[in-house]
């Protein structure tokens, strides 16, 4: 790869600008803070010629699959933009909120030329691992900026021109990064700012396509100034709820209206004495509304909830929870902190998910290690989420790592790093590792159970101590980061059994939550409602679930919990031929469970809850379970460990440690 620079100069260029004795990259106090945070704090080499780290696939496929309402909402988007600027040879890259690469646009001719500089899917672009570059400056500062050429910190990327945008969520926090790059462009910055220009206008698109899907179970005001635009390029985006509660509002909106962080009801926001609202919605009308707060006119049309009938009315009743969203207010005023990432389950109608949450909620930022329990599927790792984004590290990375998912080759190098040379294969300059990654932010270790003993004491150590030693390293170094940990097991049998360290478990569990199941949940037929509403929506057509079906999922026993309910959902609504989704549309294998199930009323069958003890995660009911699973799916891995809602790994595990035979093998 040609360098703008040689990379020793461009490595003395950057010591000389964080040391005062060079000025500061374009003049720019943003970069060169972040030259000096990739130099001191994470202590990157700025000589250094190797592209970014690019993830495993089967790591990038999960997490594609935790952002695929994400990759919807955006796709069409992407491919506008990379046709836009495709000329010009730039290609087009969409990250999630740690700065992986999920989805990406370029020209085939040049595919070779852009992964040779690292602009590829499932690559990572942190400043903790990459320095001073587009992405990882959106993720820092949260605003849009043009990296260009020599203002990256690591000589890999001098040639590189990257215009980057933050997209935002309906509660305002960060999902994702769109970026426009190039391998070769002008050295003149003021080439870029119409590529920047246009990158931030993609992102709002974006934005604002997600911002209607995670909303689509309520009203939706599509507002803005001149009547023309309404229908065809909304400014303005408002949710709320049946009774006028507002619960969210796309970013336009925050910026325009005053007051609309805080709890609000529709009719305090607009003046709509001379018109119906009712009227409004019904027959789809543009109606001229004015702002109480400084009486702009505003002209808006509204659109009722997807699947819905009713109308807003005028009580000030408690705001419906936005999935996957957080809601701008509460009317309830001892409902205040429902506005943070955690509100969804704080307002669930189980008493348990409720009370978690509460707790959960009182705990974060006070250095308390949280344990969640709960069988596989049943959200454990959307939960830690959760907890991480209502807490005072929401803007640092959330870094998740499944113990079950990993080969215990590899499971160390990945948690610690490893030191250049530390092993045949590794990369030349070393690797952080996943705990130093998290520095200054949250470790989510799922399945920790499934952690081997060896790699517990050196755990065990970076919780005591707050230091990391790589693979082969010499010098240990500090980490500052928050540990949440998940596993269907129970832990406690496992440590008084000597099965898992006694002393990492007491440094576990600060605070122990556990997840019920989805057939134990009082609030199913509501996430049931949820889930269909949100699959129906992504299918891009009107659908209705039958009843009576809908009471039979309720009253099924869901041995793959909120996982499985959700790719059945997905399924009916994919094949289904006619408006209303009824027990035809059901997988073959799904129909099934639910006629040996019963008809509602009837006792469900029991599965192994994976918390009772390590024994009864090993007992006969497991080892029929995964049998079932397997005879279903004619003895596929993949397709059994996906509906029992498992990794594959996790799954030839269990299969060797139950002694289960495949027929082929009898």
């Amino acid at each position: 790869m040609p360098y703008a620079l040689a990379p020793t100069r461009h490595a003395e260029r950057v010591r000389g600008a964080v040391e005062g004795r060079l000025p500061a990259p374009n003049d720019s106090p943003r970069l060169a803070s972040s030259w000096q945070r990739s130099f001191e704090r994470y202590q990157l080499d700025p000589g250094s010629v190797i592209g970014p780290r690019v993830l495993g696939s089967a790591e990038l496929r999960e997490i594609r699959d935790r952002e695929e309402a994400f990759l919807r909402a955006s796709g069409q988007c992407l491919a506008r933009l990379h046709e836009t600027v495709r000329d010009a040879d730039y290609c087009v890259m969409l990250t999630d909120a740690h700065g992986v690469t999920i989805d990406y646009r370029i020209d085939r001719e040049r595919r070779n030329d852009f992964k040779h500089a690292g602009l590829y899917i499932g690559s990572c672009w942190s400043e903790s691992e990459e320095g001073t570059c587009g992405i990882a400056s959106v993720l820092t500062d949260l605003a849009p900026i043009t990296v260009h050429k020599t203002d990256h910190f690591r000589a890999a990327f001098t040639t590189l021109t990257c215009s980057a945008a933050p997209i935002f969520a309906p509660g305002g926090e960060l999902i994702g990064v769109l970026d426009a790059s190039a391998v070769q462009s002008p050295d003149n910055r003021d080439s870029q700012r119409i590529v920047n220009q246009l990158v931030r206008q993609s992102a709002t698109l974006i934005e604002d396509g997600y911002f209607l899907h995670r909303t689509s179970a309520c009203w939706i005001l599509f507002g803005h100034q001149n009547r023309n635009y309404v229908e065809a390029q909304p400014e303005l985006l408002i949710a709320f709820d049946e009774n006028g509660n507002v619960a969210a509002a796309n970013r336009r909106a925050r910026e325009c209206i005053p007051g609309l962080e805080g709890p609000r009801h529709i009719d305090e926001i607009f003046d709509s004495s001379h018109v119906q609202l009712r009227d409004i919605g019904r027959i789809e009308a543009i109606a001229a509304l004015r702002l109480r707060a400084n009486g702009t006119m505003l002209y808006a049309r509204i659109r009722a909830p997807l699947g819905r009938t009713g109308f807003p009315g005028a009580s000030r009743a408690q705001a419906p929870t936005v999935h996957g969203a957080t809601p701008l207010r509460n009317a309830r005023a001892e409902d205040t902190h429902d506005r943070s990432a955690l509100g969804p389950f704080l307002r669930s109608t189980d008493a348990r998910v409720a009370e978690n949450a509460r707790i959960a909620q009182r705990v974060t930022g006070k250095r308390l290690p949280v344990l969640l329990l709960g069988e596989t599927g049943a959200g454990k790792e959307v939960f830690a989420r959760a907890i991480h984004d209502a807490g005072p590290r929401r803007n640092r990375p959330f870094v998740a790592v499944n113990c079950g998912a990993l080969p215990e080759s590899l499971i160390e190098s990945e948690l610690f790093g490893y030191a250049p040379g530390a092993f045949t294969g590794a990369r030349r300059h070393g690797s952080r590792g996943k705990i130093a990654m998290a520095d200054g932010g949250t470790l989510f270790l799922d399945e920790i159970g499934d952690m081997p003993l060896a790699l517990q004491t050196r755990l065990l150590r970076v919780l005591a101590e707050g230091e990391v030693l790589p693979l082969g390293g010499e010098t240990p170094a500090h980490v500052d980061l928050e540990v949440i940990c998940a596993t269907h097991r129970d832990l406690a049998h496992m440590a008084s059994s000597g099965t898992f360290r006694d002393d990492l478990y007491y440094r576990l569990c600060g605070a122990v939550l556990t997840l019920p199941p989805l057939r134990e949940r009082r609030d199913i037929a509501m996430l049931i409602e949820t889930v269909f509403a949100e699959e129906a929506q992504a299918a891009g057509r009107p659908l209705v679930l039958d009843a009576s079906l809908a009471t039979q999922l309720a009253a099924f026993g869901w041995p793959g919990n909120l996982r499985q309910l959700r790719n059945a959902m997905r399924y009916a609504c994919a094949v289904c031929d006619t408006v209303r989704v009824e027990a035809r549309h059901l997988s073959g294998d799904l129909a099934a469970q639910l006629v040996a199930a019963g008809a509602p009323g009837v006792p469900r069958a029991t599965a192994c809850t994976g918390m009772a003890s390590e024994a009864a995660c090993d007992s006969a009911d497991e080892r029929a379970r995964i049998v079932a699973a397997l005879n279903a799916h004619r003895w596929r891995p993949n397709a059994a460990a996906a509906a029992l809602g498992i990794s594959r790994a996790t799954l030839y595990r269990r299969i060797a440690k139950l002694g289960i035979v495949g027929p082929h093998r009898a």
